[in-house]
């Protein structure tokens, strides 16, 4: 079921910073860019391995593994070894309360 997940307090996550979420059996990459926060899956499409702790840039990531780099807005792939897009995840803010939406599975 597709849904909206309270996740944690805005202000808990500063511009700049990034939190990994569990839910619902996915792992999330919340991250704070300039103010705006976006939700991305914590994992590379190249092999898998997480993309926390990458190198962020603008609206871009680079898998500390490999050098992969997505857009996070858009979850796009931006450069090799990957090749296949990561998912991205509507996110608001309600009353100081940031909210993921949850895709249908």
């Amino acid at each position: 079921m597709a849904k909206w997940i309270s996740v944690l307090p805005a202000d808990e996550l500063s511009a700049g910073m990034t939190k990994v979420l569990a839910l619902d059996q996915i792992e999330l990459l919340l991250i704070n860019i300039a103010g705006e926060f976006f939700a991305i899956e914590n994992r590379c499409s190249h092999d898998g391995g997480e993309l926390n702790g990458g190198e962020i840039c603008a609206a871009e990531i680079t898998c500390p593994r490999h050098g992969a780099r997505f857009n996070i807005k858009t979850g796009a792939v931006l450069s090799a070894p990957a090749f296949e897009n990561i998912a991205t995840y509507p996110v608001r803010i309600i009353d100081n309360e940031v909210q993921v939406f949850l895709h249908e599975k």
